[in-house]
């Protein structure tokens, strides 16, 4: 007999969790004898092409095993037999509504494609969010009202939980109103028993596998760490246990593949250690709980879904609705008297992620953090077992009772900056003490420093431009830095003119101010450009508010250990008598001050009766480093021809 296409096998006894549901599911053709199912015919039938329904959803199959081992391990080809399955008559089918037809579009626009799905019932099918994970398990329960209106949904695998719901039409306010209803239905969780798994105790090689990794035999007994087999297949059963009842069971091939029971109550590994202590230690899998027994600590227990890979950035969900954390919220009352609790999670980033997570849950101020061992001079052991297997329980011991608070927001101990600290007093970060501007009589006052601000300031006219410009030339000189420009006074070209004089040391055009001496030639102009180009960016842009530009700006210059200048223009004086101005005659003042490491005043002399018109001070105003420099003036001379700052040996006579 060939069955017809929507025709629908159901199972009557739910307790069998047969292994066969995702071969059935993929193979287009599958031959099964009635000595392996009896349905009601005597006949062999033939499934083509159909879909199966069940009630209820098997372990997941055992996957090909890859490389070598001690042990044996072939994947099972053909699943165990699957009892009483009924094939229901066609005609008791009920025929799709408007109403079904258009949830289905709705469901199916969404992922989620519900087959022969009929109103009424639940059904277990793939998630279109996680696509159950690596086991492709059906965690997707979705239930259809009587009436066909509307539809809700829930995944129950713990690190997805989505779950949602849609009515056919807008207007359908009963179907809602139960849709609601329903999205509340608490789960039920299977009943196993170790018959009903085919556990049994370990064998001598897998004994001898735990050896290997320093897990004694009594340890795995009073665990109840166990073995399952499929075939000629063996797989180590570690054994949830709540109140000493089995709940869940989580298994473990030789290529550390993991898997777990579906439908059954997620809890944490060791339960029952942890009940009524005050101290508990949470690790991030079974073999590192085993591990901190063997150093003495019985009460740990370890996380059933592993890290996530990276830290959430969405705000907590009810404690009740947690889906990927559920088993904090069903082992509640065991964490409720636990006023320290040590995060033991791996060293790698998922395991910090997990971390962080469960301190968010558990309350940061009673969590405590342990520091693996370091491997080599780079490398940290990742967890307890490898620990444990390295270096012995002794220094397991010690990791754990050198537990540390785990950090409070904003709350840092000096020691987790000695990297930087060492790397400062050895100098090996680069330029510590500062670069020297190439100028001698600055050398004591200023230097220029990595992720600094300096803020120079003084009347118009004065050269606070020029300076800067020479200052770049001489720090790309000697150190070969680039700079990124923002000079909205100057023109494009006019700039390219003085930063070409200052590089080259000669004037650009040999009229007026260049006619004395001679002028650039073709080919140190050419050679000019591509220097210009390797070395300087322009930012052609508006500026904003100053405090707010300025806080951007020197987090910029830490972020990436860069230097930044900013030339301000000073308000008008009024009352100006001819000597330099200060930092509090900036415009908006409070805010340059207050933001900048370093404030220079740069001041040239208009009165030849006082001195050299082109003498130009240099006024260091403030050092917030004292290892850069400290306040004090400087002179300079400046030639106009070539726009270049040199020392003047002696300072000049004031008359």
């Amino acid at each position: 007999m060939i069955l017809l296409p929507y025709r629908r096998l159901v199972l009557n006894n739910s307790n069998n969790f047969a292994m066969g549901s995702k071969y059935f599911l993929h193979k287009p053709s599958v031959t099964i004898h009635k000595t392996i199912i009896p349905v009601l015919s005597s006949k062999t039938h033939l499934f083509q092409n159909q879909r199966l329904i069940f009630s209820t959803f098997a372990s997941k199959p055992i996957s090909p095993i890859r490389g070598t081992s001690n042990l044996s391990y072939r994947p099972q080809r053909i699943p165990p037999p699957v009892s009483g399955v009924v094939l229901e008559d066609p005609v008791e089918g009920i025929a799709e509504s408007e109403h079904v037809k258009a949830l289905k579009e709705k469901l199916s626009q969404i992922g989620i494609d519900i087959g022969s799905c009929g109103p009424g019932q639940y059904s277990g099918l793939l998630c279109p969010m996680c696509t159950g994970g690596d086991s492709n398990e059906k965690s997707l329960s979705l239930f259809i009202t009587q009436d066909g209106h509307a539809a809700t949904w829930t995944c129950f695998r713990a690190k997805c939980g989505w779950r949602g719901g849609t009515r056919a039409f807008a207007d359908v306010k009963t179907a809602f109103a139960d849709m609601k209803r329903i999205g509340k239905v608490t789960k039920k969780y299977r009943q196993i028993t170790e018959e009903s798994l085919g556990l049994e105790p370990l064998c001598d090689v897998l004994l001898s596998y735990f050896s290997e990794r320093m897990i004694s035999r009594e340890t795995l007994r009073r665990n109840a760490v166990m073995q399952r087999r499929y075939g000629d297949q063996i797989v180590i059963a570690f054994t949830y246990r709540r109140d000493g009842a089995l709940v869940s069971c989580k298994y473990r091939d030789i290529t550390k593949k993991f898997w777990q029971e579906a439908d059954t109550l997620k809890i944490f590994y060791g339960l029952d250690d942890i009940k009524g202590a005050s101290d508990i230690i949470i690790v991030e899998g079974e073999m590192d709980k085993l591990a901190m027994e063997e150093a003495g600590f019985r009460n740990c227990v370890s996380v059933p879904d592993g890290a996530p890979p990276v830290i959430s950035d969405k705000e907590l969900p009810p404690v009740d609705k947690d889906a990927k954390y559920q088993y904090l919220w069903n082992c509640k009352e065991y964490l409720e008297k636990a006023s320290r609790i040590i995060l033991a999670t791996d060293g790698d980033s998922p395991g910090q992620a997990l971390a962080e997570e469960l301190a968010r849950r558990l309350g940061r101020e009673r969590c405590w953090r342990v520091t693996w061992p370091k491997k080599s001079t780079i490398d940290r052991f990742k967890d307890a077992n490898e620990v444990l297997m390295y270096l012995g329980p002794g220094a397991l011991r010690e990791v754990i009772e050198g537990a540390e608070l785990y950090p409070i927001q904003g709350l840092f101990n000096f020691k987790d900056y000695f990297t930087e600290i060492d790397a400062y007093y050895h100098q090996t970060i680069g330029y510590e003490l500062g670069v020297s501007t190439g100028w001698r009589s600055l050398n004591q006052l200023y230097n220029v420093v990595p992720g600094e601000l300096t803020i120079v300031t003084g009347v118009p006219n004065s050269g606070k431009s020029e300076w800067i410009d020479a200052l770049l030339c001489n720090l790309n000189h000697s150190v070969g830095w680039k700079f990124a420009l923002c000079s909205m006074e100057n023109k494009v070209r006019d700039h390219a003119r003085k930063l070409l004089e200052k590089h080259i040391k000669k004037p650009f055009f040999d009229v007026r101010y260049g006619e004395s001496v001679q002028r650039m030639s073709a080919q140190e102009f050419e050679e000019g450009k591509q220097w210009l180009s390797d070395t300087f960016f322009l930012i052609r842009t508006e500026t904003e508010y100053v405090s707010q530009m300025l806080t951007k700006i020197k987090r910029f210059a830490q972020h990436h250990s860069c230097h930044v200048w900013f030339v301000a223009h000073p308000r008008q004086l009024h009352h100006w008598v001819g000597g330099p101005p200060n930092l509090y005659d900036i415009s908006g003042s409070a805010h340059f001050i207050n933001k900048c490491d370093n404030g220079i005043v740069i001041h040239r002399n208009r009165d030849s009766s006082a001195g050299p018109v082109d003498q130009v001070q240099v006024c260091v105003r403030k050092v917030r480093n004292k290892v850069s420099g400290t306040i004090g003036d400087a002179f300079l001379s400046y030639d106009r021809v070539t726009g270049e700052f040199m020392d003047i040996d002696e300072h000049p006579s004031k008359g």
